[in-house]
């Protein structure tokens, strides 16, 4: 059970920082084709070495080009790919992104039918396996799939809690535990939100939650 100083520390995070990358990208995640797939190209995008904001408006620009499922990525030139990334402001790495996007795309349809529910499937409840069959994706490392899981964790509960080592750094940040198990007791309703907010006080270098 969480003490009450935990308690507080856990309502200021959720209060200053309690929004999902999903959310901020426009997002409204289901377990369904379209969302699910939006949210694996976040993932990749926001894994590079760019600024949240950058990646996640260029999720916005690539869902407002119509690229929001792997049948219309793929069917995408490379050209506007690269023009949909670069409206994003997603410049520094766009061309490769653009190749990384229609590789993965394809390699959806081939293999899961454009949907990733069946990836699921093939995990059959295992998270790990899960995160192994995430980083076949081209441009879905580690990090990427830890955004995803993160994210995800809430309507995939097989994945739920899910606190990877930049949440646990957010908590040690803010003076929560950084054991898994006794973290994820803090998490509550939602362990997607409560990650974001851990992750998201991890990158703010101006976070005093633990001595507010």
């Amino acid at each position: 059970m969480a003490n009450r100083s935990q308690s507080d520390t856990v309502e200021r995070l959720l209060d200053t920082y309690g929004r999902t990358y999903t959310d901020e990208a426009g997002i409204r995640l289901r377990d369904t084709p379209q969302p699910l797939y939006r949210l694996l190209v976040m993932s990749v995008l926001l894994s590079a070495r760019i600024s949240s904001g950058i990646a996640l408006a260029t999720a916005r620009a690539l869902a407002d080009a119509g690229l929001r499922s792997p049948r219309a990525m793929a069917d995408a030139t490379w050209q506007q790919r690269v023009d949909a990334l670069g409206e994003g402001g997603y410049r520094r790495y766009d061309e490769r992104t653009a190749t990384q996007l229609g590789k993965g795309a394809e390699l959806l349809l081939e293999h899961y039918r454009g949907d990733l529910r069946r990836l699921r499937a093939t995990a059959d409840g295992d998270r790990d396996r899960l995160s192994r069959l995430l980083q076949q994706v081209p441009g879905l490392g580690p990090v990427g799939a830890d955004i995803f899981l993160r994210e995800v964790q809430d309507i995939w509960p097989e994945a739920a809690p899910y606190l990877d080592g930049k949440a646990r750094q957010g908590a040690r940040k803010v003076g929560l535990p950084d054991d898994p198990a006794r973290l994820a007791r803090l998490a509550g309703d939602d362990p997607a939100l409560f990650a974001a907010a851990l992750v998201r006080v991890s990158l703010d270098r101006h976070a005093e939650l633990a001595t507010a």
